[in-house]
């Protein structure tokens, strides 16, 4: 059974983060499910940022964004369970760029448009409270997944990275104040990652001598 008005005591405030009942062995077990496949696909984001090309980046996200789906149903999390759906069919758009076209830009006023309808849904539909601070904090992950959204648009790997350190800070901050832990981390070695890729594959490559 799902309740969609979960009431967050440590703030003592309503959130709609919609919360799965579970009891007994199975909801262990689940719960145990849910994390392992949540370390996996913290490990592919990570190692998404040291491919050398944008599709790589892509693809590899992809299949995070797809098991962060799998990981947010086990959990309860219908919001962020139907962010990484679009984050998955976004990966799809943009890593097979020919065969839907998207190298029109309208894909990213698309995408930029149904994250803003997220945003209006978490106090509208789902009923978050609308106070400066969640205002503030909710929309955090909308400029970074933008800013995500524009990097798959470009034809640079270089440009996915640098962007991405728009993107990580953004959801740090946000799963900071959310009391996520582990989406806390994620973005640490998401940052750390795309640093070293970087290093390797843009600022060493230029001050290599050319032979």
């Amino acid at each position: 059974m799902y309740f969609c008005k979960v009431l967050d005591k440590r703030r003592g405030k309503s959130y709609n983060n919609c919360e799965f009942s579970r009891t007994g062995r199975t909801d262990v077990m689940v719960e145990t499910v849910a994390q392992i496949i949540g370390f996996v696909a913290m490990g592919i984001a990570i190692v998404s940022f040291q491919q050398k090309s944008q599709r790589g980046i892509i693809l590899f996200q992809l299949f995070s964004s797809l098991l962060w789906v799998i990981n947010f149903i086990l959990l309860g999390g219908i919001v962020g369970a139907l962010l990484n759906g679009v984050g998955v069919f976004r990966s799809l758009v943009f890593g097979n760029k020919e065969k839907f076209r998207a190298e029109k830009v309208i894909w990213v006023w698309g995408f930029a448009a149904t994250y803003l309808l997220m945003y209006v849904l978490t106090f509208t539909v789902f009923g978050k409270e609308p106070s400066a601070q969640n205002l503030f904090l909710e929309f955090l992950p909308v400029i970074g997944t933008t800013c995500n959204t524009i990097g798959y648009y470009s034809k640079k790997a270089r440009t996915v990275r640098l962007l991405g350190l728009i993107n990580s800070p953004m959801w740090l901050i946000y799963d900071a104040f959310a009391g996520s832990i582990f989406g806390v981390l994620t973005e640490v070695f998401c940052i750390c990652s795309i640093v070293i890729g970087l290093w390797r594959f843009d600022l060493k490559k230029k001050g290599e001598p050319e032979k």
